[in-house]
């Protein structure tokens, strides 16, 4: 997708009512207070050398950079937030609130923006050294 398409997509989706259950439709996850939408995914690192796996990592991190560049012309700086708290929680089996109970388990930190009663977040991530980068968008509750 382009930059325009991500916009597009983020503005869909914190429009879009929460649903009740959770489901998944093509790329974009979501549940009761929250939308969670894979903008880009990278191929698998299994067999790659380091070359290759740094080059994914520039990528989607200029990708990132856009598109929070572009999202802060609307809605003023983000706010940094990092998710190591959320994923020592989920490790010990302690509740953490959609969406980044979910997220908290391959993006390590998120550029957020709160706007009328949403929570909007960007940010890069990769399960394991051998998975895929993900360049993610989640919509929340604004308490998230």
């Amino acid at each position: 997708m382009t930059l325009d398409e991500d916009l597009t997509l983020i503005d869909r989706l914190r429009l879009r009512e929460f649903p009740a259950v959770p489901g998944r439709s093509g790329m974009v996850e979501s549940g009761p207070g929250y939308h969670i939408a894979g903008l880009r995914v990278s191929e698998e690192f299994w067999d790659a050398d380091a070359a290759e796996v740094a080059e994914a990592e520039e990528e989607f991190t200029a990708e990132l950079t856009a598109l929070v560049q572009a999202l802060s012309l609307r809605w003023g700086a983000p706010e940094t937030v990092d998710l190591t708290a959320q994923l020592e929680r989920s490790a010990q089996g302690l509740p953490v609130r959609p969406p980044l109970d979910t997220l908290c388990g391959y993006v390590p930190r998120m550029q957020g923006w709160r706007v009328q009663g949403r929570w909007i977040g960007v940010g890069v991530g990769q399960g394991a050294r051998e998975l895929p980068f993900q360049l993610v968008a989640a919509i929340g509750e604004e308490g998230v």
